[in-house]
């Protein structure tokens, strides 16, 4: 478990959120919503940024046999452009949270930021990730299943290396922008190539 702790108030029913894929060019904005049992433990969870792809993998099925409820939602670059992406991140945080099978009483949140969740309290945690095991957890899911789907359109589209790079802005990414041009998982309303740095791609 580390220095992680496993509930923030030792009466209420939490759920940890997070989100993955934010600030990336291409692809979904994936969030995850996670109660974990009174009596979790696990050495090995940890924030999914510090964690290798092969711990996050071996975490999600222990994560989903184990955990009270779990939920996970994609917001589409399509509905991210239309609604920017800070409230595409809080939307796929709410759609997560009613997939769970558990009402929780509070929502413990990554982050400075979030739009109230009808009826739910909520406590925003910044690097939450890295201090509750409950958010650690959605962290695990968003990051694994996000993954898992940049992976399968990279068939696709194989020239943008997001088998690799995952839709993150890296400089291969956009080079092949520049070549290329964007495609229907871009997210239009970012800036896929910036004026300025051209000349670095």
């Amino acid at each position: 478990m580390g220095n992680l702790l496993l509930k923030k108030y030792k009466d209420k029913i939490e759920a940890g959120c997070d989100e993955a894929g934010r600030g990336c060019l291409a692809g979904p904005v994936v969030a995850a919503a996670v109660i974990l049992p009174p009596d979790f433990s696990n050495d090995l969870l940890n924030d999914s940024k510090k964690l290798s792809e092969t711990k996050r993998q071996k975490l999600r099925p222990i994560i989903e046999k184990e955990a009270l409820a779990w939920g996970v939602s994609f917001v589409h670059e399509k509905e991210i452009d239309q609604i920017n992406i800070l409230n595409a991140s809080f939307t796929a945080m709410h759609r997560a949270v009613d997939q769970l099978n558990q009402k929780p009483e509070l929502l413990l949140i990554d982050g400075n930021r979030f739009n109230p969740y009808p009826n739910i309290s909520h406590e925003c945690i910044i690097k939450g990730d890295g201090k509750f095991l409950s958010i650690a957890a959605a962290s695990v899911l968003a990051k694994t299943y996000r993954d898992e789907y940049m992976e399968k359109i990279h068939d696709e589209f194989p020239h943008y290396d997001w088998k690799s790079n995952k839709g993150y802005p890296t400089i291969k990414h956009r080079r092949a922008i520049l070549e290329h041009g964007d495609c229907v998982y871009h997210r239009r309303s970012f800036t896929l190539l910036p004026a300025d740095q051209l000349s670095l791609f």
